[in-house]
């Protein structure tokens, strides 16, 4: 495969494993346990707890601009150098996005898996262990807590060192890029999918070089970390096209409005960057149903790819079966298929039949990701509610997983449980989910971020929000106050008395629980759906949401796991 690749793209991977080390190189880096695997990562984990995590603090303003404000680079390609640079050792397709890129990367990954290829992902954040953010190997899952540890061990040296010469500065993304990139090396991959973690132009991520670089993908611009990013889609633009380099092409998702693809393509101008639109006229992709297979929807779809462009590309796939649900993650998969044909035509080795089983093969936790009965029974739930968990945050997430709702489930009352970070387009995202099914029940809470709740929105000001929208639309609506999340299914019913889900002017139930999200709030939505059908419900089902953040779904799956 190498010799086909382009001349630029050709290295001479390094062994950086220390002198001493015993472990052969083709060792799996698949986890092979349960929960009991993160015991053996307890001085790692306390290690990295150690570090600046603006994932848990919030990030500065300005931080992910290429400008004085933002991130230190420097500091990233200083610690790469004492682990020996191993980020220069296998090309990479490096992705940004506002969203999209963790799906896009899924995709992409998963098809050159199906082709055979030893494959690393990065990508973050994580639902239930930090492990998830790597994965090597053909099976895709998380890398092993022992391979982990034994990883940290050997590079922990030089963490020290930089971690000292930075007078402490580094930070605990920083680190765990480093790392992922250190044992993709040690893994002697194929090729590395590197999902940034904020903008582009600044993030720890954006080190990669033009010459080991196989292509840039753009998911999607939206307004997300405005401060961070420099306080508009303008800005936020400039930053994510930060990672088209010199030569190397770009693969743009979009839909994006003509000013903010005009960024795009200004800046792929300059480094004269060949540029692949999953929005060109010659791409067509369709979903033609939502089929049911073992309880649980996929959306059947045709792909079709035309281009004529910098680089002509050509596929056309029929009845593909996405577990990946709604009209955005179709384009998420028409852009990780415009990425597979583009590095078909740099030379690799990828076959339709490759992206077909990708694409299909292809889930992730908390993207619209239903229940089965059994997951529901274990959270003590009695079956009479579907239950859907998906960590949308954002307007235009919340207008996807609306979509969604609307397409799998059209009977049977609705229930949303939602708790937010404070950073997030609060209002915005409850008038796009009232604007499409109009829910029964809505309950607030509040979410554990990065273990604490300081950058939670209180579920009383969110409980604010939502009865200003639901009035502000002319919903009529009723305040029910706060929640005991361990109340009896008896003690909740005077709450369900005020609803009038049986009249012919439903009332729309606002509430909220100020103790952090747990899954006994599912247990008082279901029991507000049911005392709302009554007695005349028949067979209909309640259908339970809980969204507003990827931490809201980590809470449910938490729980599921232990």
């Amino acid at each position: 495969m190498l010799s086909r690749f382009p001349a630029p793209l050709r290295w001479s991977p390094g062994l950086l494993l220390r002198a001493g080390s015993s472990r052969p190189r083709g060792v799996s880096a698949m986890a092979g346990g349960g929960g009991g695997e993160e015991g053996q990562l307890g001085e790692f984990l306390e290690y990295m707890d150690r570090l600046r995590n603006y994932e848990r603090s919030g990030v500065p303003r300005g931080a992910g601009t290429d400008s004085d404000d933002g991130f230190d680079l420097g500091r990233m390609r200083r610690l790469l150098r004492r682990l020996g640079d191993p980020h220069t050792h296998y090309p990479a397709v490096h992705i940004a996005g506002t969203k999209g890129k963790g799906s896009a990367a899924a995709f992409l990954s998963n098809i050159m898996r199906e082709q055979g290829y030893n494959v690393g992902c990065y990508s973050s954040p994580h639902l239930l262990t930090i492990r998830e953010r790597i994965s090597v190997g053909e099976g895709g899952g998380p890398v092993s807590a022992a391979l982990l540890r034994d990883l940290f061990d050997q590079a922990k040296e030089a963490i020290d060192e930089s971690v000292e010469s930075e007078d402490g500065a580094l930070t605990h993304f920083e680190v765990f890029t480093a790392l992922s990139f250190l044992l993709f090396s040690q893994e002697s991959v194929d090729f590395a999918i590197v999902e940034a973690g904020l903008g582009g132009a600044r993030d720890a991520t954006n080190v990669i070089r033009n010459s080991e670089l196989a292509a840039s993908v753009i998911t999607t611009i939206g307004k997300e970390h405005l401060a961070a990013l420099g306080g508009s889609l303008q800005s936020i633009a400039v930053a994510k096209s930060g990672i088209i380099k010199e030569g190397r092409p770009v693969i743009i998702g979009g839909p994006f409005s003509t000013d903010i693809e005009q960024i795009l393509r200004d800046r792929a101008f300059l480094t004269q960057s060949p540029v692949v639109s999953a929005c060109d006229p010659g791409v067509r992709s369709i979903t033609r149903c939502i089929g049911w297979d073992y309880a649980k929807p996929y959306q059947s779809c045709d792909i079709a790819v035309k281009i004529s462009n910098d680089m002509p590309l050509s596929m056309e796939l029929h009845d593909v079966k996405l577990q990946m649900l709604g009209g955005h993650q179709l384009q998420n998969a028409v852009t990780a298929s415009c990425t597979a044909l583009c590095l078909r035509q740099l030379g690799w080795d990828l076959s339709d039949a490759s992206i077909r089983a990708g694409l299909e093969k292809t889930q992730l936790p908390g993207r619209s990701q239903f229940l089965t009965q059994d997951e529901a029974s274990v959270l003590g739930l009695d079956g009479a509610s579907s239950i859907l968990i998906d960590g949308a945050h954002t307007e235009a997430s919340a207008k996807a997983l609306s979509d969604v709702i609307r397409a799998v489930e059209s009977e049977g009352p609705l229930a949303l449980i939602i708790g937010m970070a404070d950073d997030k387009e609060h209002l915005a995202f409850a008038a796009q989910l009232l604007s499409g099914r109009r829910p029964d029940v809505v309950l607030l809470t509040e979410v554990r971020i990065a273990g604490g709740t300081a950058r939670s929105m209180p579920a009383s000001a969110l409980k604010d929000i939502w009865l200003g929208v639901a009035h502000d639309q002319g919903i009529q609506c009723t305040d029910i106050g706060s929640i005991a999340v361990d109340e009896s299914p008896d003690s909740i019913s005077h709450l369900a008395a005020a609803s009038s889900l049986r009249s012919d002017k439903p009332t729309l139930l606002i509430g909220c629980a100020y103790a952090p999200f747990s899954c006994d709030l599912m247990k008082a939505a279901s029991c507000l759906l049911q005392q709302g059908l009554g007695a005349e419900g028949g067979t209909r089902r309640g259908f339970i949401c809980v969204t507003g953040s990827l931490h809201m779904v980590s809470s449910v799956l938490q729980q599921l796991q232990q």
